[in-house]
């Protein structure tokens, strides 16, 4: 919708004064109604007797300047030629509406929406069919919008992120991963990991789209507080090295901050080949002369992941990035790069060490089962499960559980039958690694998790 008609013609509350204008900056648009036509002895004092206290949409003709404008701006406490979306000072309210929510959501809002919630401190923005844009801030659900979204703004949010043939896909039964970048200026980006998937809302086909707000680049090992033994083991040659945990968990912040930690050591990472879908971290501001990162997006550069560890196996690479080992062609392909010498990084929802052997084991058929189980526990290196819990004071932190299959314990997990192998793990899991319940009770005595999320955690361990 035009933003002049709105104004001119139906009067809503006071559009955007700022626009992209497509090219990053930010363009100001002239609020400033035009002059009268003819000078008159008293008019403001005229205009403003005969201007209706609250302006009616159905009067076509009615172009007058709007004597409420000013007490718009002052409600939503934004500044004429400020963006709303702009750098937020002092403390950020999550309970606050985005101050700029218009009549419709077209394409033109989405950008100046997206970079608001980032203001607010949103980890992931929902768009939903009949229901309120929402943010997430450290883990509570804020609604961003004060009326729910209907089809008209839900296909206008999915052809400016995807494309115009998006919504025929949806119809097909597919849904869209993706990322989405938005440039604030044109020296820094935004970027976002996108689901896009078809739903029921309210007895008719309905969208959401979920994005989740990626940093400008990885944070390193120290940003995420990794234990130290993890460190030490997380770079080996060769073999397999999982990083599991339930959806949202950090799984590839944690990846990200590992690739980060071997692009910058003295030695590099050599050749790194990541297949991800979608790309969510970037390493172009990484400083690191002796690494060479490529990273191929599944499935638009390449079908499946299955053929993206066959791919990497014909270009020499050192290290093997695969973003989710999630059904047997692509476990049965890491295993084979982890034997041929490379060190293949990858995740798999799955949580507890134990139970992700258990898991991987189970996606092979029962005539392979035991050789393809054998052959996975021996490129296994470190397994670390992940889960995000609500912080103290804010925030969430992250809670690991981990184990490390050195040479020893490969070799006893090897002389036993593999179907006894979950027994084992979860007895040796506290042993020589850390359990969940350890990393729990570390935290509680750190006095970063209260006694309520402490109980929860280790009494879902069963220690």
């Amino acid at each position: 919708m035009d933003t002049r008609d709105t104004i001119e013609n139906k009067l809503p509350p006071a559009p955007s004064p700022d626009e992209f204008d497509g090219s990053g900056d930010t363009v100001s648009v002239n609020t400033t109604p035009p002059p009268p036509p003819a000078p008159s002895p008293e008019p403001a004092e005229t205009q403003a007797a005969e201007v209706p206290s609250e302006p009616q949409p159905d009067n076509e003709s009615y172009t007058a300047p709007m004597p409420d404008f000013d007490s718009m701006v002052s409600e939503n406490k934004q500044e004429i030629d400020q963006p709303s979306y702009g750098d937020v000072d002092g403390e950020v309210d999550p309970t606050q509406t985005w101050p700029d929510e218009p009549h419709r959501i077209t394409e033109e809002h989405i950008d100046p929406l997206l970079l608001w919630c980032v203001a607010q401190g949103s980890s992931d923005v929902t768009f939903q069919s009949d229901r309120p844009l929402y943010n997430d801030i450290s883990g509570v659900l804020h609604p961003g919008t004060k009326r729910a979204l209907d089809g008209a703004d839900l296909t206008n949010v999915v052809n400016k992120i995807y494309g115009t043939d998006a919504m025929a896909r949806l119809a097909s039964g597919t849904d869209l991963d993706l990322s989405y970048e938005v440039r604030p200026d044109r020296n820094s980006r935004v970027r976002f990991r996108v689901n896009i998937t078809a739903i029921l809302s309210q007895g008719r086909d309905g969208v959401q789209v979920t994005m989740r707000v990626l940093p400008s680049e990885p944070p390193t090992m120290d940003d995420l507080d990794i234990e130290p033994e993890l460190r030490e083991y997380w770079t080996p040659r060769d073999g397999l090295v999982l990083v599991t945990g339930p959806t949202g968990s950090g799984k590839s912040t944690l990846l990200a901050a590992g690739n980060r930690m071997m692009i910058e050591r003295e030695q590099g990472c050599g050749k790194m080949l990541t297949y991800e879908a979608p790309i969510e971290y970037t390493y172009d501001t990484i400083a690191g002369e002796k690494s060479l990162i490529s990273q191929t997006e599944i499935p638009r550069h390449l079908p499946s992941f299955e053929d993206g560890v066959r791919n990497a196996l014909r270009r020499k690479p050192n290290v093997i990035l695969v973003g989710e080992a999630r059904d047997r062609e692509t476990i049965s392909a890491a295993i084979e790069a982890g034997q041929t010498g490379h060190a293949v990084y990858s995740t798999v929802h799955t949580t507890g060490v134990a139970n992700t052997i258990r898991r991987m084991v189970a996606t092979f058929q029962a005539d392979e089962r035991e050789e393809r189980a054998y052959a996975l526990m021996e490129t296994m290196r470190p397994i670390v499960t992940q889960i995000l819990v609500q912080k103290k004071g804010g925030g969430r932190i992250g809670l690991r559980e981990w184990l490390v299959f050195d040479e020893d314990l490969r070799e006893k997990m090897l002389d036993m039958d593999y179907d006894k192998w979950s027994v084992e793990l979860m007895r040796l899991v506290p042993q020589r690694g850390q359990s969940m319940a350890q990393s729990a009770t570390k935290a509680f005595e750190a006095d970063l998790i209260d006694v309520t999320t402490y109980k929860m955690i280790t009494k879902g361990s069963g220690e």
